[in-house]
């Protein structure tokens, strides 16, 4: 599959005028695809694992103006290589991992912004803070100097996200107004622009 450059313009038209950033999610796709959506004029990318995105994304960010976001799981032991290659963590959800971070974070590491991953739905197998320790979290990493610029989520596959998105509306509300809303994908980021979404995340439709 190669890029869907139609698929691309229905996206590009369904956010024109409403400020939203479309992150284009590379995972399992060919640096040969990257270097085509960046000569298409697309700059703002992510992936889900650390290793991947340095084995694509090392060479191109040396030569090209990109934006790369890391959308899945930080382990602890990948967080200086992660500081050195992406400009916006999006999956910080624990303590352990903040402290990693703040341990090696600089002035002269790459990333500048980092994003809570919130566990919206409450599933035990996704990553991401419970929404119920969210307040006391956002407080840890603050307290820590930790610049949280956002929140990000990933609702349940199998239910509406309408309440979900409302609920990530709420929370960002009820703590910091200026904060980014990191959600909607493939098959709810039609939906997500509803709810006031700043940021989608869209890679399996795109390649389809």
């Amino acid at each position: 599959m190669s890029v869907n450059s139609k698929i691309l313009e229905k996206i590009r038209n369904d956010i024109t005028g409403k400020n939203i950033k479309l992150l284009i999610v590379t995972k399992t796709r060919s640096q040969e695809d990257i270097i085509q959506l960046i000569k298409m004029g697309y700059s703002d990318f992510a992936e889900n694992r650390v290793q991947e995105a340095q084995n694509k994304y090392l060479d191109i960010i040396l030569n090209k103006d990109i934006k790369l976001n890391l959308i899945g799981p930080l382990q602890s032991n990948k967080v200086k290589q992660a500081l050195k290659l992406f400009d916006t963590i999006q999956s910080v959800d624990r303590v352990k991992i903040v402290n990693e971070i703040v341990k090696y974070v600089d002035n002269n590491s790459k990333t500048k912004n980092f994003y809570i991953q919130i566990n919206i739905g409450q599933e035990p197998q996704k990553s991401g803070i419970m929404p119920d320790d969210f307040e006391t979290f956002y407080k840890y990493c603050i307290d820590k100097k930790l610049k949280i610029a956002g929140i990000m989520c990933i609702p349940p596959q199998d239910k509406d996200p309408r309440h979900f998105f409302e609920k990530m509306n709420r929370i960002k509300n009820d703590v910091n107004k200026k904060l980014t809303l990191s959600m909607g994908m493939s098959s709810d980021y039609k939906i997500a622009i509803d709810y006031n979404t700043n940021e989608i995340r869209v890679g399996s439709l795109i390649f389809s």
